[in-house]
């Protein structure tokens, strides 16, 4: 396994939520016309552990979908452990999102820890992949305020539901999230145990993975991992 340590680190449903407002990101267009894509060649790890605190983490770019409003993704301490924060209070549909800048994924198993911290209009988060930009990708999410886990696709900026199933977790408690996918075939995972499995042929190509809240969902992030699938 290949570890990668910031700052070390280089680089079906209804339709809801659509955001007629939604723009490519400028800073995200930029990097992807700066920026051969590169592939990932093995097994990855990224923790925040080394980070410094406040900063932006390395190796991440803060994006959104919807009317850019704040982007506020900074590392912070949790009881001993620097882990990455979405820490802005937005409001309605705007989507906060930290993208992991390369390499791009394609068949894969990815996880993540995440605490849901406050949000008075939502809650919690989850994992973004095949992210083509800032309007275009998949995303699953956990919510404590409604106690359901939900996978979504993001196509031009509007975002329709997919699958929801019910499940609760307390806020302010770690969990871990994890996604396979492999082709067209999806399957989401809370704690281990499988919650969503599905297909989807929107995004076949392979895409930039990342972190995801939405409106006013303070949330941390940690121990990042992805292996590759054949």
């Amino acid at each position: 396994m290949k570890l990668i340590f910031p700052p070390l680190i280089v680089l079906a449903g209804i339709l809801s939520c659509g955001n007629k407002n939604s723009a490519i990101d400028p800073a995200l267009s930029q990097l992807q016309s700066s920026q051969k894509d590169t592939f990932s060649k093995g097994d990855t790890l990224i923790n925040f552990q080394n980070s410094k605190e406040s900063n932006t983490p390395i190796g991440f770019l803060p994006t959104f979908t919807g009317k850019e409003q704040t982007k506020d993704w900074k590392i912070v301490n949790d009881g001993g452990n620097n882990v990455a924060a979405q820490l802005a209070t937005n409001r309605g549909d705007n989507y906060n999102l930290l993208v992991l800048e390369s390499p791009i994924y394609k068949d894969f198993k990815m996880s993540v820890r995440v605490k849901a911290i406050s949000g008075e209009e939502d809650q919690g988060g989850g994992l973004v992949w095949r992210f083509i930009d800032n309007n275009n990708y998949y995303v699953a999410r956990f919510n404590p305020l409604e106690s359901n886990f939900r996978f979504y696709r993001v196509v031009n900026g509007s975002r329709k539901q997919l699958i929801s199933e019910s499940i609760d977790i307390p806020s302010k408690v770690w969990f871990t999230m994890s996604i396979e996918m492999i082709g067209n075939k999806i399957s989401c995972y809370l704690n281990e145990n499988k919650m969503i499995e599905t297909t989807d042929d929107t995004f076949i190509k392979p895409g930039r993975v990342g972190f995801w809240t939405k409106a006013d969902a303070v949330t941390y992030f940690d121990d990042l991992t992805i292996s590759l699938l054949k």
